[in-house]
């Protein structure tokens, strides 16, 4: 399966300035993504999709392809991922390349491991599903069975539409969430659906122990201290 490893890395970051390039422990935040990447034989091709010279400059430097710079007008705050992902997907389509999947990776998300990131990309090889993602578990305080939403009266229903509330705790079924470390589909869903998911969706757990999604400065700082607890 032909699969193109897909690193979005905007400038203008807002929250962290000039975050993507920003030394988390004395090297490029971007670093921490396209190092596990490269290490794969399972990526047919890795590029970083960046509008930003200084970020390009920083991922040739890495040793990842920038074969474009993006266009502005898919850099801005509100630019949607997929259409990130279809503007490369046409860009190669345009030169006779073509993949069977993309697998999205985040800069925000800088502690995945070669080890999942190759389990994930096997596991939707083997499964006949759209899309794969990579999840935690839901603590059971926030399990969706024991979360509520207000109605047209103002008073509270159970979030799955459920008449009762599941009254212990070893009775809830698990749920997981994204967590944002990798993201795989189809080409043909990305392109005739529009989707990052499609209509079946395959999952993988990530470590619940390297979890960090960096997004604001408190992320920046936990993921400082994550990195000293890992040296000690």
């Amino acid at each position: 399966m032909k699969i193109l490893g897909l690193i979005p890395a905007r400038g203008g970051s807002k929250g962290i300035p000039n975050k993507n390039i920003k030394l988390l422990d004395g090297k490029p935040l971007l670093a921490y993504t396209t190092e596990i990447a490269l290490q794969s034989s399972l990526l047919t091709k890795l590029i970083v999709s960046t509008d930003d010279e200084a970020i390009s400059d920083t991922a040739k430097a890495l040793g990842v392809d920038v074969p474009f710079l993006r266009p502005s007008e898919l850099a801005q705050d509100d630019t949607a991922t997929i259409d990130v992902i279809l503007h490369a997907l046409k860009w190669y389509e345009s030169r006779q390349i073509f993949f069977d999947a993309v697998c999205l990776l985040q800069v925000t998300y800088p502690f995945r491991t070669l080890n999942i990131l190759e389990s994930a990309i096997k596991k939707f090889e083997e499964v006949d599903c759209d899309s794969l993602v990579s999840v935690q578990k839901v603590p059971h305080e926030y399990n969706p069975h024991w979360t509520f939403k207000v109605n047209t009266e103002g008073c509270l229903n159970i979030a799955t539409g459920d008449s009762q509330i599941i009254s212990r705790r070893q009775e809830l079924p698990l749920s997981y969430h994204r967590d944002g470390a990798i993201y795989i589909t189809s080409t043909k869903v990305l392109l005739e659906q529009h989707s990052l998911y499609g209509e079946s969706i395959s999952f993988i757990e990530s470590p619940p122990e390297l979890y960090i999604n960096i997004d604001t400065m408190d992320d920046w700082v936990n993921a400082e201290q994550l990195i000293k607890k890992t040296k000690n």
